[in-house]
């Protein structure tokens, strides 16, 4: 049997290794933690850190059955799959700008900057040196870890006095110990799923997250259809940041404002969305995305001729506060829901868990499509009437 390889078992590689399977592929999962989410659903595991790319070429280097490889759901793993492919002679579709621009937050700035997008004032460097310019920015500013996700290192800062520490906490966060400061951009704020064929967009979902106060992580993402000015906009700034990166073909992560000037692009990240995103496209087209990832990444050229136009959204199960999980109710009544796509479970009772003040400490999540946005929000409604978690805080 034919084998893909995925690099990383979090959470959002189990739509991975599913579509995988679907497709009548092996999968072969690689992570340093043997009790990864995505370990339970490949066909092999390499217990293995995915950023050693020496100890994983080596064990992959005399196989014959490999066809491609994936790194979806995060960034963390996009600069080995590029190394990877390369010495393995896999398929890759990322160019070496692609890939900067995905992992390093200040170079997409700059790439911005070069094509004339809107987008804040920021320095970026070392602790020291963001200290000493960031001082220039106009306040409210955000700092942030230039290469780290889920959320983690990110300080608002309301005046110069907050820098400090904030700054430290991004460098704490960062790989690299890189951050960035940025002129706090506010508007509607959105997230964008994307797929690209041939230099163009051919798929484009935008999402609203769902907050619930005083938290500021998403419980979720309502993904809808959009104003077409809109739409146009983002689709003529992402196809103008792709051809400058050299990306061409292959799904897309974003982030992005709305703001009274425009469109002001965030972030982004060359790769399938975590956190259901992937999937949360697909069901808005009708497109099977996640499998269409799976095919480009073999080689592949995948159909993403649009279905429909639809709603669909991302509801996370989390838990309530620390302990061990004891239960996770009414599961199966929540997926047999009209409108419920699907159930994704990422913990087991016996588990420890956490709060969900941080996207790693969910649960799973429930992807809903509907027709309307009334559709989606009263099956989701059933769905937590439905679903109950039980938590032993001892």
């Amino acid at each position: 049997m034919r084998r893909l390889v995925i690099l990383g078992g979090s959470d959002g590689t189990i739509s991975s290794f599913r579509a995988a399977r679907r497709l009548g592929l092996g999968t072969v999962c690689v992570d340093l933690r043997a009790d990864a989410p995505g370990v339970a659903e490949a066909d092999e595991f390499l217990h293995l850190s995915t950023r050693d790319v020496d100890a994983v070429s080596a064990a992959l280097a005399d196989r014959a059955d490999l066809v491609g490889l994936l790194a979806p759901g995060s960034d963390i793993n996009l600069p080995s799959l590029v190394e990877l492919a390369g010495r393995l002679g896999l398929p890759c579709g990322l160019s070496p700008d692609a890939l900067r621009a995905s992992v390093d937050k200040a170079y997409f700035r700059e790439v911005c900057d070069r094509l004339g997008l809107g987008g804040p004032r920021h320095v970026s460097g070392s602790a020291a040196q963001v200290l000493r310019e960031a001082v220039r920015l106009s306040f409210p500013v955000i700092v942030k870890p230039v290469d780290s996700g889920s959320s983690r290192g990110i300080t608002v800062c309301a005046a110069a006095g907050a820098l400090g520490p904030a700054v430290a906490a991004a460098a704490a966060a960062s790989p690299s110990a890189t951050v960035i400061a940025e002129e706090l951009v506010t508007g509607q704020d959105l997230c964008g799923e994307a797929f690209l064929q041939d230099g163009e967009v051919a798929l484009l979902g935008l999402s609203d997250r769902v907050v619930e106060a005083p938290q500021v992580v998403a419980v979720g993402h309502d993904m809808a259809p959009r104003d077409p000015a809109l739409v146009k906009e983002v689709t003529r700034q992402l196809e103008l940041v792709c051809a400058e990166v050299g990306y061409t073909d292959g799904p897309l992560n974003l982030d992005l404002f709305v703001t009274g000037d425009g469109v002001v692009l965030i972030e982004m990240g060359a790769r399938i969305g975590g956190n259901g995103m992937g999937e949360a496209l697909g069901l808005m087209y009708g497109v099977d995305t996640v499998a269409a990832a799976v095919q480009l990444a073999t080689g592949r050229r995948p159909d993403l001729t649009p279905r429909w136009n639809r709603h669909a959204s991302v509801r996370m199960l989390r838990a309530g506060h620390a302990g061990t999980l004891v239960s996770l109710d009414g599961l199966p009544a929540a997926l047999a829901l009209p409108g419920v796509a699907d159930v994704l479970v990422t913990a087991s009772p016996g588990d420890r868990v956490m709060p969900y003040t941080e996207c790693r400490a969910k649960l799973g999540y429930v992807l809903a499509s509907g027709a309307s946005a009334d559709a989606v929000a009263s099956v989701l409604a059933q769905v937590e009437e439905l679903v109950t978690v039980g938590v032993d805080a001892g």
